[in-house]
C-alpha cells in the first residue's frame, strides 16, 4: 500500500490535447494505487493496444477513461475532441462519445439482439442504424429475434460491440475481447474492428493475447505496475524480443 502523493499544477502539460488525451492520471482502489500519473495521446482513428502483465492497470486505465467511478481518479486530465472528461460522470462521458465494452460483456437478460440494440441506439441513429449494425454483423441480423443472454460468447462479443457502436461512439474501449473465444471469431472479431477503424472510430484495446493485439495495433502502451514503461508503435515491440519478454512474457 503506498500513501498517496501529493501534487501540483505543474504536472499538468500544457500542450494542446490530441484528439483523445491522458494527462498525468492517478487512480485507486481505497488506498491501492493502482494507475500511477500516466500520460498518453491516442490520434483519431488509431488503434492502441494497451499491453502488460495482469495487475499491471490496464482494465483500470480504461475504466478511469470512461469515468466508471472505480478506481477512483484523483488527478489528472482526460480529453476527447476538446471535451473535459475528467469533468464528466460515466453517463455524460457516454453521451460525449466513449463506448467501453467490458469483458464480462453485460447483455441485458430477457432482451432479444434487437432489443439490446434499440435500448443502446440514441435517436435517431446519426451514423449506425441497425440495418447498418446487421451488415457489420450479419450473426446478430440472423438472430435478431433471439434472446440475447443466449448467444454464444462470439456472438455476445459481437452484440456487445455492437450495442457501443448503436451509440454513434467516437471511442471504442475493449476489455479482454478475445477472451474465451476460438481463433475463427477472434479473425472475425478483427476484420470488423478494421472496420470500425475505416470509420474513424478511436480504438484502444486492452488485451492478453498481445502478439494478436499487435498485429492488430497502430500503437502500443505497456503498463507495469501502474506506469508506462514503453509507449510506440506495435511493430517495434514485435521486433523487440527482450521488451515482450521483460513485460509480456512472449
Amino acid at each position: 500500500m503506498n500513501a498517496k502523493p501529493e501534487f501540483s499544477a505543474g504536472a499538468r502539460q500544457h500542450s494542446e490535447p490530441a484528439y483523445l488525451s491522458v494527462w498525468d492520471m492517478h487512480a485507486y482502489y481505497g488506498e491501492s494505487y493502482i494507475v500511477q500519473g500516466i500520460s498518453f495521446n491516442v490520434a483519431e482513428g488509431e488503434i492502441l493496444a494497451l499491453l502488460g502483465r495482469n495487475g499491471a492497470g490496464k482494465t483500470s486505465t480504461l475504466r478511469s477513461i470512461a469515468r466508471i467511478g472505480d478506481p477512483q481518479v484523483s488527478h489528472g486530465e482526460i480529453w476527447l475532441d476538446h471535451q473535459p472528461l475528467h469533468k464528466m460522470n460515466s453517463h455524460q462521458a457516454s453521451q460525449a462519445g466513449l463506448g467501453l465494452v467490458p469483458e464480462d460483456r453485460r447483455i441485458i437478460p430477457g432482451l432479444t439482439v434487437e432489443e439490446n440494440l434499440k435500448l443502446a441506439q440514441i435517436a435517431p441513429p446519426v451514423g449506425w442504424s441497425i440495418d447498418r449494425l446487421y451488415d457489420l454483423f450479419p450473426r446478430l441480423g440472423e438472430r435478431r429475434a433471439q434472446e440475447g443472454v443466449t448467444l454464444s460468447g462470439g456472438e455476445q462479443q459481437m452484440l456487445s460491440i455492437a450495442r457501443a457502436l448503436a451509440r454513434d461512439i467516437k471511442v471504442l474501449l475493449l476489455d479482454e475481447p478475445y477472451e474465451g473465444l476460438a481463433p475463427v471469431i477472434v479473425d472475425e472479431i478483427e476484420k470488423t474492428l478494421r472496420v470500425i477503424k475505416e470509420q474513424g472510430i478511436t480504438t484502444i484495446l486492452v488485451e492478453q493475447n498481445a502478439v494478436r493485439a499487435l498485429k492488430l495495433a497502430d500503437r502500443a502502451i505497456i503498463l507495469d505496475t501502474g506506469g508506462i514503461v514503453f509507449d510506440g508503435t506495435a511493430a517495434d515491440v514485435l521486433d523487440n524480443p527482450e521488451l515482450r519478454a521483460e513485460y509480456l512474457a512472449i
